[in-house]
């Protein structure tokens, strides 16, 4: 029976809350993992984010301007909690992006995509928020959310009452997939899976390209983390 909604899908996950659900491989080596529990805290604090400081509800965009990633699969998840819609591409009433000098204007989160990165290593837009410095400061727990709004669009095209369906539960295996660039079926990808109770291994393009260079790189790679091709 497919989850009703994000809140279902986090409980899911964190009911056995030191698996692994995603793990991220991106260039130079970097690797990063989450478990359930890890998961959840991440989504709970940047939905915490995204209400107190942007009123984030039915009915306000926010657009991901981010590549596919883990971080975007947070920052997706956590609109998805606060009933506001994911754009993609183009206008909304907040940006959350990689690039927050081509978003000059907006109500701007600027998010660093390296694991370890304490701040924004960059100029920032004069009122843009430092995600990697201020996601950590929210609570752990969710707060007050307004009620989601079935009709209201969660992707855009996607309405709420619709998302779960969007989302087409695999199994509860441990799949590997190339993120390739094409976000809205990389996020579709990882929730499916998660939704089935699996776990998914994903992989940036650029180590896709370092397995790739590597003869028996990727082989060793998916026997190390258990993982089949997705």
């Amino acid at each position: 029976m497919p989850l009703r909604d994000v809140a279902a899908l986090l409980s899911q996950l964190t009911r056995d809350p030191g698996r692994p659900r995603i793990t991220w491989y991106g260039a130079d080596f970097e690797r990063v993992e989450l478990s359930g529990a890890v998961l959840d805290n991440w989504v709970s604090k940047t939905t915490n984010l995204l209400v107190e400081e942007f009123d984030a509800a039915p009915g306000v965009r926010v657009l991901v301007d981010l590549p596919p990633h883990w971080r975007t699969l947070v920052w997706a998840l956590a609109t998805w909690r606060t009933g506001a819609c994911v754009v993609l591409d183009g206008e909304a009433d907040v940006v959350v992006t990689s690039r927050p000098e081509q978003h000059s204007g907006h109500a701007v989160v600027a998010v660093s995509l390296p694991a370890l990165a304490r701040r924004f290593d960059g100029t920032l837009p004069r009122g843009a928020v430092d995600a990697a410095a201020a996601v950590m400061t929210y609570g752990d727990a969710i707060g007050w959310l307004p009620p989601t709004e079935p009709g209201s669009p969660a992707l855009e095209g996607v309405p709420y009452a619709e998302l779960a369906g969007w989302w087409t539960a695999a199994d509860e295996a441990r799949v590997a997939l190339d993120t390739g660039d094409d976000t809205a079926a990389f996020l579709r990808r990882v929730v499916g899976s998660l939704a089935g109770d699996g776990s998914v291994v994903a992989i940036s393009s650029a180590r896709a390209l370092e397995l790739d260079a590597n003869d028996g790189a990727r082989g060793r790679l998916l026997e190390t983390e258990r993982a089949v091709e997705g």
